[in-house]
């Protein structure tokens, strides 16, 4: 016996190709042609792409080559994030015109709960067109949006009539339309995870509501019972209007690859002296210290350790890192390297949003 769908009106706003757009607002001999957003080096990764460049594969996290590869006549731009943080307040200041209950999830997506609105209005369909035609108007992007009870399908709907569209699904219509969305569409699903599903047979919701929560848990673990729930409509998590830290993390991509640790460890030094400076600068500590590595075939590997008290001092940080460096000999060659500290002393003090930077 499952809870029933709660009658929440969540919308989830996603604006279109942001980086990418606004740089084509900005610069009007960018409009209409194939852009991206970082990336311009040997070395470089795609932060952003139009929707020009997108129709050729240029996507985000891809390298600057393969995308120049996919799309000869493709204009790299130096990413602006001060620009796009600027933007990014002019929306969010929109957003709370109609409500408190806004939580962040990136510069330039946002969840909005309007159950209860300033407007009074009990349409969240039609306060997400009117949201969506005042961000066109004041700030000059376009802006797409998913409405429906709950977060989980508010953030699937938002893609469906992408870019400048929204979808709602009503209540009476959320178990059909996700017993028809294919897996690979359900939001926390995969590349990896959706292959594993579609061995066991699972390749749309149906499918995935047929299997037994025992099913579920034996091949995904503690993920099984949320793919168990959401199927069916249920996920409860609430709008937040903040977002509580569960991991502070410093990177650096190298202009050539390292194969040997104590060039490793020099850099490591610099990004355990720049986590550090993050972690004082918000007051953060934390136990567990993670060691991140890809390689120069692009494979990832981390590598963790959790300690028993708390830590932000770069010397201890790096000690653990250099445990968790030799711990086992490299298979290949590193082209990226990073730290990140989680089990936070931010569950009752903190209440910040950490912005993810790119390195290009």
């Amino acid at each position: 016996m499952f809870e029933p769908i709660q009658n929440r009106k969540i919308i989830h706003i996603d604006m279109d190709a942001f980086y990418a757009s606004v740089e084509q607002m900005d610069n009007p001999e960018l409009r209409g042609k194939p852009i991206a957003v970082g990336g311009a080096e040997n070395r470089g990764v795609v932060s952003a792409a139009s929707y020009e460049a997108r129709k050729f594969g240029v996507r985000s996290a891809i390298s600057g080559v393969l995308a120049k590869k996919n799309c000869p006549q493709l204009i790299f731009v130096k990413p602006r994030f001060d620009r796009y943080k600027e933007i990014s307040k002019k929306i969010h200041k929109i957003f709370r015109e109609y409500t408190d209950l806004v939580e962040p999830l990136s510069l330039d997506e946002a969840y909005l709960d309007v159950t209860k609105n300033k407007k009074g209005n009990p349409s969240a369909t039609l306060l997400a067109q009117e949201i969506r035609m005042r961000i066109f108007n004041e700030v000059g992007l376009t802006a797409s949006a998913g409405i429906s009870v709950n977060k989980f399908v508010a953030k699937i709907a938002s893609d469906y009539n992408k870019p400048n569209g929204q979808k709602t699904v009503n209540p009476d219509e959320v178990i059909d339309f996700l017993e028809k969305l294919p897996i690979q569409k359900f939001y926390g699903i995969g590349k990896v995870t959706a292959e594993k599903m579609f061995q066991l047979g699972i390749f749309s919701g149906l499918d995935l509501k047929n299997r037994p929560i025992e099913f579920l848990e034996k091949h995904f673990g503690k993920s099984g019972s949320f793919y168990y729930d959401v199927v069916r409509g249920i996920h409860n998590s609430e709008v937040k209007s903040h977002r509580i830290a569960k991991s502070v993390a410093a990177e650096h991509t190298f202009d050539s690859n390292l194969s040997s640790e104590i060039f490793m460890l020099e850099k490591l030094e610099k990004i355990a002296l720049e986590l550090e400076r993050r972690l004082k600068k918000h007051q953060i500590s934390g136990k567990t210290v993670t060691l991140k590595i890809k390689y120069s075939d692009f494979t990832q590997q981390t590598r963790s350790k959790t300690l028993p008290y708390f830590i932000a001092d770069k010397a201890l940080i790096l000690d653990t890192v250099k445990e968790l460096l030799y711990q086992e000999k490299m298979k290949d060659s590193v082209r990226l390297l990073g730290i990140s500290l989680s089990n936070l002393n931010t569950e009752i003090k903190k209440t910040i949003v950490v912005q993810l930077k790119f390195d290009f």
